[in-house]
């Protein structure tokens, strides 16, 4: 059992851009330069962030993504469950089959294991993480605070006082 790089990525793309998102959208070539992360892997990951609506896109020049909710409402397993990581200690995924089609001798143990691990990852928040990266504690930004989105038809921007 072991996290793929398809949870790991998604987890360090959002921390990169939690961590930028006050500068105004953060651009998936720039994530990509700085994580060493492939750009085409990231634009799948982010199509599958912002279906679940962790992220949201902004278009035009300037445009990039930033986050869809406060980075304190988003968890690791959030992360992890929108792009499709399966993170499962089981031989069996989960189908009860382990052993000749019946249960093994320790599936309840590795089940067990799994409910931790989700446990354990809802309890990380992005926040979390980015204070981490950042002890200067910054404070997050409110919805009002960050920078406005910009659609085709006006354009706005935010100045950090």
């Amino acid at each position: 059992m072991r996290l793929t790089t398809k949870g790991r990525f998604a987890v360090t793309a959002m921390i990169d851009l939690a961590l930028r998102q006050h500068e105004g959208p953060v651009t998936l070539a720039g994530i990509a330069e700085r994580q060493s992360i492939s750009l085409s892997y990231l634009e799948q990951l982010f199509g599958k962030l912002r279906l679940q609506q962790l992220v949201a896109s902004v278009r035009g020049p300037g445009g990039g993504y930033c986050l869809a909710k406060p980075m304190s409402a988003i968890s690791v397993a959030d992360i992890i469950r929108a792009v499709d990581e399966p993170l499962d200690a089981t031989n069996c995924g989960g189908k009860r089959n382990c052993h000749d089609d019946q249960l093994c001798m320790t599936h309840q143990l590795w089940t067990n294991l799994n409910a931790r691990m989700f446990e354990y990852l809802s309890s990380v928040s992005l926040a979390e993480l980015v204070k981490q990266q950042r002890p200067d504690d910054v404070p997050e930004l409110s919805a009002d605070q960050r920078p406005a989105r910009r659609t085709r038809r006006s354009i706005s921007l935010a100045v950090a006082v």
